[in-house]
């Protein structure tokens, strides 16, 4: 845990942002704070903070503790009373939060799509067979293999800057990202193509950030309503309820992701086995109306449901006796 970026004082600060110290990381914090500044005219200062996930860079996630290694040391300074608010890229928030936190808020979603990235290659479909393409992802790699099983998918860990200079020093063909933290950056020009939906589908809640509380912090959990993007709102918590019921993690290689039509969220979900030599992905299309929280999380259980029906649950057993 590093010193704080700023050393608020809690005497002259309304609102302590807790965030790693990643550059996407620190400029979503940023968002934040100019957001929260902009709106209610109060004092925000950031305390930057190193989690485990930024230290452990040689191994998985999956092998390693999963999502929870990237908030772990955020909440506890929540706990604490150090800082009031974190803020998360949300595909890397655990679906269960611990006890006395809460998801008080998620921000209008960037693009949600996942970017290839290659100084050669304009496209997937140009790489030549046996091309080594590095994702940290196990969601990315079984559509991946399910698209190019002739490809070597290599695991690629560290921050965004770290992994684009693993792919220009030549240890990669190519690497797919998130489109929304290349854009957030100004990177933009390093995205070669787009995988759109049908080609590749997204992470629950890939593209958003949420704001973390605890739990007990009634009046700020009521401010940050303000910043509540709607549409976003319901549309990942169907998704993130798919991941719930399927006991999602980075472990399960599982996507989601929801697009409005009208009134209605048209939800499509995905998954596969890793392990498997042809991986043969399931997935479903699930669509209803919907108004409020208890409706899409509905929705997502339906997806849920469909997806067992069609063997998930065999794959997530043969992933538990993996572990």
């Amino acid at each position: 845990m590093s010193a704080s970026l700023s050393s608020p004082n809690s005497a002259t600060t309304d609102w302590i942002i807790a965030t790693r110290e990643s550059r996407l990381a620190l400029w979503q914090a940023r968002h934040v704070q100019a957001l929260l500044q902009q709106r209610f005219g109060r004092t925000v200062d950031l305390l930057g903070m190193t989690t485990r996930g930024d230290q452990i860079l040689d191994r998985t996630l999956s092998k390693v503790g999963g999502k929870g290694l990237f908030v772990k040391e955020l909440e506890v300074a929540l706990e604490e009373g150090r800082a009031h608010l974190a803020v998360h890229s949300l595909k890397d928030v655990p679906m269960e939060l611990p006890e006395g936190f809460v998801l008080a808020a998620v921000l209008e979603r960037e693009d949600p799509r996942d970017a290839f990235v290659s100084p050669r290659y304009a496209h997937l479909a140009e790489l030549p067979a046996g091309a080594v393409v590095g994702t940290s992802s196990l969601r990315r790699l079984v559509q991946l293999r399910a698209a190019r099983p002739d490809l070597r998918i290599e695991p690629l860990r560290g921050n965004l800057d770290t992994r684009l200079r693993k792919l220009d020093d030549g240890h990669y063909d190519a690497i797919v990202l998130a489109t929304a933290g290349l854009k957030r950056l100004g990177l933009a020009e390093r995205i070669r193509s787009v995988f759109e939906p049908s080609e590749m589908l997204p992470a629950a809640g890939q593209g958003a950030l949420g704001l973390e509380i605890r739990e007990d912090h009634a009046e700020l959990r009521a401010a940050l309503q303000a910043l509540v993007h709607r549409p976003t709102w319901l549309a990942v918590h169907a998704e993130r309820a798919v991941s719930r019921a399927l006991g999602g993690s980075c472990s399960v290689p599982l996507a989601a992701h929801g697009v409005w039509q009208g009134p209605t969220l048209v939800l499509q979900a995905a998954i596969g086995d890793p392990s498997a030599q042809t991986v043969q992905l399931l997935q479903v299309r699930c669509e209803a109306n919907v108004d409020n929280t208890q409706a899409a999380q509905a929705l997502g259980f339906e997806a849920a449901e469909q997806l067992r029906a069609q063997g998930a649950q065999d794959i997530l057993a043969r992933l538990a006796a993996d572990t």
